[in-house]
């Protein structure tokens, strides 16, 4: 399927693949529930999954960096 993109969905698209050229190794993102999480990776380089409130498959609480806000997200696969 093609889309015909507004200028400004345009511009957003650019922002992210700019965004990814500089992206540290360090981070990750995690969505859950329509959140989007900055994630901090494990010491070993892993994703952090597991411990506090999350499931054996979710993520560790305590590696989360910050929270984006009015980004439409979605964590499933296809």
């Amino acid at each position: 399927m093609e889309f015909d993109l507004t200028p400004e969905e345009k511009k957003a698209i650019a922002s992210l693949k700019r965004l990814a050229k500089k992206w540290p190794d360090s981070l990750w993102l995690y969505s859950a529930s329509g959140t989007l999480n900055v994630m901090r990776k494990h010491e070993d380089g892993g994703h952090a999954y597991g411990g506090g409130n999350c499931s054996s498959t979710g993520c560790d609480p305590d590696y989360i960096v910050a929270t984006i806000h009015g980004i439409d997200n979605d964590g499933g696969d296809w």
